[in-house]
């Protein structure tokens, strides 16, 4: 404890960290809309023809009833994906509800035939469940973080 009084800023620092804390586990779930994006982008199946393993769509996405409980495909390549027994041609977008929460796997071609799983998770009830819950969130977020290359100056 002797730490804590040699530093004038701990005891705001440690509030200001209860007080998110509290708002995390408390606050309800808001997004603008249900749709949770998967975008097909340009030259996916080029890319994928050639031997290009290191294509950017996740493998694993994770979606919560009443929060984000729709997948919304989006095909931007010249190429037709099959995404499990959707055909998405070509600049076309399809909504994919889920109303039971479970784990659904898919076969993408878009993927190079492999499966795609689609994990439906409950709204979690206030407190630690939906603290759990957003932490879990950001840690998916930032393993799937679509990276871009520096534009040129």
């Amino acid at each position: 404890m002797t730490g804590l009084r040699r530093h004038p800023l701990a005891w705001p620092l440690a509030a200001v960290l209860l007080l998110a804390l509290g708002w995390a586990a408390l606050a309800p779930l808001r997004y603008a809309n249900h749709d949770q994006l998967l975008e097909i982008e340009q030259g996916t199946a080029a890319r994928r023809h050639s031997g290009d393993q290191a294509l950017m769509l996740p493998s694993a996405i994770r979606l919560t009833l009443g929060v984000q409980d729709v997948l919304l495909l989006r095909n931007r390549d010249t190429m037709g994906h099959a995404f499990g027994p959707v055909l998405l041609e070509p600049g076309q977008d399809f909504r994919l509800p889920f109303e039971q929460a479970a784990d659904y796997a898919f076969a993408s071609s878009a993927h190079g035939g492999r499966e795609v799983v689609v994990t439906v998770v409950p709204l979690p009830d206030p407190g630690w469940q939906r603290l759990r819950w957003r932490l879990a969130a950001l840690v998916h977020a930032v393993r799937y973080l679509k990276l871009q290359p520096p534009s040129a100056a």
